[in-house]
């Protein structure tokens, strides 16, 4: 058998400190509310970086995370806090053991200010296409 896990490592900056902190509590929200779930969220691990200042989240996969909530979290984030400009983050699909659909990754850019998704990818959908012949010609 086979386990497949995503993994992510990525910063944003909420301004200052006393929202970090303020982030802390909107996270274990969001963690009681996928916990809920049915499957539970995977979710992801949140602390507060202070050799940036005390502003900054660390947001990271523990064994495996879920884009789709640290997305959700960011954007509930930006809107809490009014943050503004871009933000986007990498993940990396991988397998214990040699699966052909067991590897991949993406990419993901929020506009904060919107909460609206300025550009995604995964290498899953661009492979299928480009091997079939409907995607892009590189």
């Amino acid at each position: 058998m086979a386990d497949y896990f995503t993994h992510f490592s990525c910063l944003l900056d909420v301004g200052t400190p006393d929202k970090a902190a303020r982030a802390l509590d909107l996270y274990n929200k969001l963690s009681e509310d996928g916990a809920s779930e049915e499957p539970p969220s995977e979710g992801f691990l949140l602390s507060i970086q202070p050799e940036h200042g005390g502003s900054q989240l660390w947001m990271r996969d523990d064994i495996t995370g879920d884009p789709e909530r640290l997305i959700q979290f960011v954007t509930i984030c930006a809107a809490e806090f009014g943050l503004t400009g871009r933000w986007g983050f990498q993940y990396a699909n991988t397998c214990s053991r040699p699966r052909f659909d067991g590897f991949g990754g993406g990419a993901h850019v929020l506009d904060l200010a919107t909460g609206e998704t300025i550009a995604w990818t995964n290498t899953d959908g661009w492979l299928a296409e480009t091997l079939s012949g409907d995607g892009e010609r590189i």
